[in-house]
């Protein structure tokens, strides 16, 4: 989805869209170019739709959890979202952001109240702290 979005934006002659906000806000492939970036970023940070692979992965030997909670991997979502935040308040996919990251949240707190490995609690609290991130 994010080289899709990035292949879009030659449409716009360049890949500096802020240029084009003003003209471009309510058209129909800046919405194309928004619903790709949030879609890339939703399944970066493990997002209610996408969001089995990270207990999966703690569930995994050490240095692959390791892997998985670097800030890197699972907070570059949350960071392509920041770039991208013009786009996503002047259109109704924030709104759909906030009701899937508030849902995130819920499952996530909730799964890990049940939960009795650690490593998976561990994973289901960066979860709940993701959809935390991805809703502000």
């Amino acid at each position: 989805a994010l080289l899709l979005a990035i292949a879009w934006m030659l449409n716009y002659g360049s890949w500096n869209y802020i240029f084009y906000l003003e003209v471009m806000k309510n058209d129909f492939e800046m919405l194309v170019i928004d619903f790709l970036v949030m879609l890339a970023a939703m399944t970066k940070s493990a997002q209610i739709p996408f969001s089995s692979w990270l207990p999966a992965a703690m569930a995994a030997p050490t240095p692959v959890s390791a892997l998985v909670h670097s800030s890197t991997l699972v907070t570059a979502g949350v960071y392509l979202l920041i770039r991208f935040n013009i786009l996503l308040s002047t259109s109704w996919m924030g709104q759909l952001l906030l009701l899937l990251s508030g849902l995130t949240m819920f499952m996530a707190g909730l799964g890990a109240n049940f939960e009795f490995d650690l490593k998976k609690i561990i994973a289901l609290s960066t979860l709940s702290q993701l959809g935390l991130m991805m809703s502000i």
